[in-house]
């Protein structure tokens, strides 16, 4: 969520009582830059940062302003997760997204992401085949409440996301925003959630981005490189990748009708550079990677840890 007149009298409130960007951080627990992105506006803020900050500056009416501003609001947000592939590049006996990381699946915690969300209204999961009732299980489990649909994978990448588009055509309106979240990808947070909605909401797409921290060079061949590239003139694509719903259906209605889903990497953005489309920049940052290999693995275990460490859920010595 990110309203303008909303950020102004944050601003006017901590100016009033003296209160510094750092000092508010401190006070909700939240980094400095993180709190600076939101006075900027160039991140949004969810529900539950608003009430923390109502909470410690003892304004109630900056949360009654934004659950105002909510209850106006007609357009809904819901994700659509897919856990339709085999994720083969892990070396597991199971699709990589039903992996066990602390005794729990990979894919529960890409579920929680969403479900924790204050914002999201509705999930649904696009599963990989003979997982349906495993997937039932664990969302049961895993009290997972705002899943409200399953449907089958497809083939490629496309074909799921197709699937899970079709899935959803009568069951939502038109306007309602669309968050396409790879099941293997645990790490995304409520920050990046929240400013792919609000740039989506702006552009009627959005795509969470990082920017390229390492050096880059050319792919030559025989294992040569002899091109320096300007990586400040790239960005890394991740998830969620978000659309409002009539214009993510128009694009794979365009798209079969000219015969390119076959022609083109298997992702919605790269279907959309195939066809001329821009894609509007979301928050991201370096630790939301899509897991792919055993190695990725091991680092969001190492990620579970630091977090249940953080929250005090459990003692890590050092």
């Amino acid at each position: 969520m990110n309203n303008p007149h909303l950020i102004s009298k944050i601003r006017a409130i901590l100016n009033n009582k003296g209160v510094s960007q750092r000092e508010l951080a401190s006070l909700i627990g939240k980094k400095e830059t993180e709190v600076s992105r939101w006075m900027s506006g160039r991140v949004g803020i969810s529900r539950k940062n608003i009430q923390l900050i109502a909470q410690v500056l003892d304004e109630p009416s900056i949360s009654t302003e934004y659950e105002t501003e909510k209850m106006n609001r007609q357009q809904k947000n819901y994700a659509i997760i897919l856990a339709g592939g085999i994720g083969s590049r892990v070396g597991a006996n199971v699709p990589k997204q039903f992996v066990e990381i602390l005794g729990k699946p990979v894919l529960a915690y890409t579920i929680e992401a969403y479900q924790n969300h204050p914002d999201i209204d509705g999930i649904e999961i696009v599963c990989v085949k003979n997982y349906e009732d495993t997937l039932k299980t664990l969302v049961s489990k895993y009290n997972l409440t705002k899943v409200k649909w399953i449907c089958q994978g497809g083939a490629t990448f496309q074909d799921s996301v197709y699937n899970g588009v079709r899935n959803l055509e009568g069951k939502i309106d038109r306007n309602d925003i669309v968050m396409v979240h790879y099941g293997a990808a645990p790490f995304t947070s409520e920050e990046i959630i929240t400013d792919a909605i609000r740039v989506c909401r702006e552009h009627g797409s959005s795509v969470s981005v990082t920017p390229c921290f390492q050096l880059i060079g050319s792919n030559d061949g025989n294992g040569q490189s002899k091109t320096w590239v300007d990586r400040d003139k790239y960005v890394q694509l991740a998830c969620p990748q978000s659309f409002r719903f009539q214009y993510i259906c128009d694009i794979y209605e365009e798209a079969i009708e000219r015969n390119l889903l076959s022609k083109v990497e298997p992702h919605t953005t790269s279907l959309m550079y195939l066809m001329g489309k821009t894609l509007y920049l979301s928050y991201g940052d370096q630790s939301n990677i899509k897991i792919t290999t055993k190695e990725d693995l091991d680092m969001f275990e190492g990620y579970v840890l630091m977090k249940l460490n953080r929250a005090g859920k459990i003692k890590i010595n050092k």
